[in-house]
């Protein structure tokens, strides 16, 4: 379920988790809001925000070491492969429209292997991913089926501690006689206040465009290459044969767990074969 943490990407995640502790420290070693409270014995927020933190370093383990639906091996038996459950099988089945018509697959050119609908192999992954959205080179891992609602968590949670750390820097710049004694002072903590604002402006666009095209039932994938997707590039621009409505398509990403055989979705009773 999870890659080793010694892989590929270790130093990605090293810079990530040491950028993470070393810009933390900093706002508790300057004359913030946080190291007053924590000098004052008022530990509860010094301790959530350090909590608060941990728990994203972890979130961030969990979704860049997460198997994102790697597809190893050929199989009829989908239940099996993926380890669903009847009961998950059968409330997954609720949310698709019968059909009769037959469901096709693909192999991949690369990996050989039978490429459900929607899926994609990933050249650095080197593996076909179900449901893929894309590569993210910060978390050294592919965005897919199994992880993209923990990588969205992910994201929320990452903002939570931006725009605290945001606040706490803020509360540490101070004032001073003039610009150079001011500069000398506080250097640095306005530097991580800086980065910490980009960070929050990149990682805000990220969970907004991402709730966007959850909403939308499509990935990042199939949105910037609708027209040279097979299944979707005789569909018309606003035409997505994955669509259920906002609600059903918010509630099946974020409360239905399992594996949903979108073909059953794209060829249901009613809608145009392509």
């Amino acid at each position: 379920m999870f890659k080793n943490v010694f892989g590929s990407g270790f130093l990605v995640r090293t810079a990530h988790v040491v950028l993470t502790w070393v810009t933390t420290l900093i706002l508790f070693l300057h004359d913030t809001v946080l190291r007053k409270q924590e000098q004052s014995g008022q530990l509860v927020q010094p301790v959530l925000f350090v909590l608060l933190v941990l728990v994203s370093v972890l979130l961030y383990f969990s979704v860049s070491l997460m198997d994102p639906g790697f597809i190893l091996c050929d199989t009829g038996d989908l239940q099996f492969t993926l380890g669903v459950t009847e009961d998950h099988q059968d409330l997954i089945q609720d949310l698709i429209p019968p059909s009769t018509k037959p469901l096709r697959q693909r192999r991949c050119g690369h990996c050989l292997l039978q490429q459900p609908m929607r899926s994609k192999h990933c050249q650095t992954c080197r593996h076909c991913v179900r449901r893929y959205d894309h590569h993210c080179p910060w978390i050294e891992n592919c965005v897919g089926e199994r992880n993209h609602r923990w990588f969205l968590l992910y994201l929320a949670v990452q903002l939570l501690v931006l725009l605290w750390g945001l606040h706490i820097a803020w509360t540490g710049l101070g004032s001073a006689p003039g610009w150079a004694p001011w500069l000398r002072a506080i250097g640095v903590l306005l530097a991580v206040l800086l980065l910490l604002l980009l960070l929050a402006l990149v990682v805000l666009l990220l969970l907004g465009s991402h709730l966007y095209l959850v909403s939308l039932n499509t990935t990042t994938w199939e949105f910037m290459a609708h027209h040279r997707i097979s299944y979707l590039k005789h569909c018309g621009a606003d035409e997505n044969p994955f669509d259920r409505g906002s609600v059903h398509n918010l509630w099946g990403f974020f409360c239905v767990w399992g594996t949903v055989v979108w073909e059953q979705v794209y060829f249901r009773e009613g809608s145009n074969p392509v």
